[in-house]
């Protein structure tokens, strides 16, 4: 897995802020990539096993992170399960969250002059501005959706939701976009509308109907879009 350069910086920290820092990778990595055992990250950050370990403890005993026991179709061989780490609701609130307060006093005020039209419209604005850099796809190929689908996640990730993208098979073949933070879930608690912008405004761009699976704002670990591919699409 090739390491994002948030976390690349982290890790170049000069060494008197190396353990803070350190530490702010390993969160970054759980809020990207998690769930994921001790030996995954310090394989990806380039760790010691046993300094990992001792960080991980530490955002445990802060209520940051949870390890659970893998699944039985996640163990690879014989022994003991390796625990899986992830973030917390907890440590996920301790991260920047843009708009908050202020954001969700303009927009009960923004409702009362413009009604529910003028919400819809405001958040339609916001999502499309976040992703007036990717082209739409224009074909129905499984590749350029994929690449549709990347395009995204790039430009989400720069907005501050840390976006991933992958390749799931099953009856419903397609790709998932997942958003491992929302720097506005706050805000989006209250006003669902910003949530329902990002689906249309993805569905527009990719060309095709896309299901949102879970979210953030619903307790969920992550906010992930399901967005099919040939099969479904034709």
């Amino acid at each position: 897995m090739k390491i994002r350069p948030t976390v690349q910086r982290a890790l170049d920290a000069p060494l008197h802020a190396q353990d803070g820092d350190t530490r702010s990778a390993i969160v970054r990595l759980l809020l990207e990539s998690g769930p994921v055992t001790a030996s995954q990250v310090s394989a990806q950050l380039g760790l010691s096993a046993a300094g990992v370990r001792r960080h991980l403890d530490a955002l445990i005993e802060a209520g940051d992170a949870q390890a659970n026991a893998a699944a039985a179709w996640q163990q690879a061989g014989r022994g003991r399960p390796a625990k899986r780490y992830q973030l917390t609701a907890a440590g996920r609130a301790k991260l920047e969250h843009t708009y908050d307060d202020l954001a969700s006093a303009a927009m009960r005020q923004l409702r009362e002059i413009g009604g529910e039209q003028a919400i819809r419209q405001f958040a339609r604005s916001r999502i499309d501005t976040i992703l007036a850099g990717v082209d739409p796809v224009t074909s129905d190929r499984d590749e350029d959706v994929e690449a549709g689908a990347e395009r995204v996640a790039e430009a989400l990730s720069q907005a501050g939701y840390a976006t991933t993208t992958s390749r799931v098979q099953g009856p419903i073949e397609g790709v998932q976009i997942c958003q491992h933070h929302c720097p506005v879930s706050h805000v989006a608690a209250e006003f669902p509308e910003l949530c329902d912008a990002e689906k249309a405004a993805m569905a527009d761009l990719l060309g095709t109907h896309v299901q949102r699976l879970s979210t953030i704002v619903n307790g969920d670990v992550a906010c992930t879009t399901h967005v099919p591919l040939s099969p479904v699409r034709a």
